[in-house]
């Protein structure tokens, strides 16, 4: 393999203290891997600008890695047929309870390349869970940060965070023409999602299920997906300052997750969205409604100083059975 990975490091630096590494342009995933085998803890890849052509996903699984562009043309672009994630934090090999903690990835465009993907599924993780063909899959990972990153056109979804991360920040993300949403998160706590913009994606702008708990997603524009915002088994979270337009279908829906029985559904105990708080909202355009609350479980919510306007099929819906968010300050035409 030839290439040349340079070291930049202080004159006298003791062993084990943090490099950076800088990958040139246009090297390939398994030069990026071993790049991230060499720094130290709490050391630093960073990739020149140029396009890099990835195979296999790159794996950030030890303490404090941090994988960092050059900003927007600093390219990773999934290779024909490769069926894979772009980037993976954590160990998904792994059970897990063994997590991963303080990650980070800036500064890059991740490009999936969907169109020449012909499968979804990646594999299993170590709970059996299983990995999709994403920009960025973060699986059981604490006190990672993602910042000033773009993940289009990937076969999957754009960021999906699982498997029981916490204290994962996102800023400044960009998620277009992906095949499903720009965000996914699961299993997901007590993390900041802010500056984000997520438009023209195939299902939702975010999608947030299975225990999405205490989050906060704030300084959102969700534009031109099929729904603004699908969101199941949520609780507690926050929605601030977030601006949903033109969706082809809903805005928002919540709801309680359903599981198949012998002839239909059954509701799913605890799986009901309970305790969100939604203020400074605005929905605009869908072509359904503005905001749909399919079950009456769904209790102790609050939507505050919103504005839902030129919305198909109109403004708030709530559950047939019973009125059960509180709103305050809504302006419905």
């Amino acid at each position: 393999m030839a290439l040349l990975l340079v070291c930049i490091c202080a004159p006298g630096r003791s062993a084990g203290t943090p490099t950076t590494i800088t990958v040139p342009a246009n090297s390939t995933d398994e030069d990026i891997m071993v790049a991230l085998a060499k720094i130290s803890d709490g050391g630093e890849v960073v990739l020149q600008p140029g396009t890099y052509n990835i195979r296999k996903p790159i794996v950030l699984q030890r303490n404090r890695e941090t994988l960092r562009g050059s900003g927007t043309n600093t390219i990773l672009r999934l290779a024909d047929h490769a069926n894979c994630p772009v980037i993976v934090l954590g160990a998904p090999k792994n059970a897990p309870n063994h997590g991963t903690t303080d990650l980070r990835v800036a500064n890059l465009f991740i490009d999936g390349n969907r169109t020449n993907q012909n499968s979804e599924l990646w594999r299993a993780a170590g709970d059996g869970s299983i990995l999709n063909n994403n920009g960025i899959d973060v699986y059981n990972v604490t006190n990672a940060t993602i910042e000033h990153v773009t993940c289009c056109r990937c076969r999957s979804g754009g960021i999906v965070s699982s498997a029981v991360t916490r204290h994962l920040v996102v800023t400044d993300f960009t998620a277009y023409d992906n095949q499903y949403d720009g965000l996914a998160c699961y299993l997901t706590e007590d993390s900041l999602f802010k500056g984000l913009y997520l438009h023209d994606n195939v299902a939702a702008g975010i999608s947030i299920d299975l225990n999405f708990n205490h989050n906060t997603i704030e300084d959102a524009v969700l534009t031109g997906n099929e729904l603004g915002i699908f969101m199941r088994d949520s609780h507690g979270n926050t929605f601030k300052n977030v601006s949903i337009g033109n969706s082809r279908n809903h805005g928002i829906f919540m709801a309680q997750a359903g599981v198949p029985i012998k002839g239909g559904w059954k509701l799913s105990p605890g799986t009901e969205c309970t305790d969100n708080n939604f203020r400074d909202l605005i929905v605009t355009n869908s072509g359904g409604k503005a905001f749909v609350i399919a079950n009456s479980s769904c209790t102790n919510n609050v939507i505050a100083n919103a504005r839902f306007l030129n919305n198909a099929k109109g403004g708030l819906q709530q559950a047939a059975d019973g009125k059960v968010v509180s709103v305050e300050n809504l302006v419905e035409r």
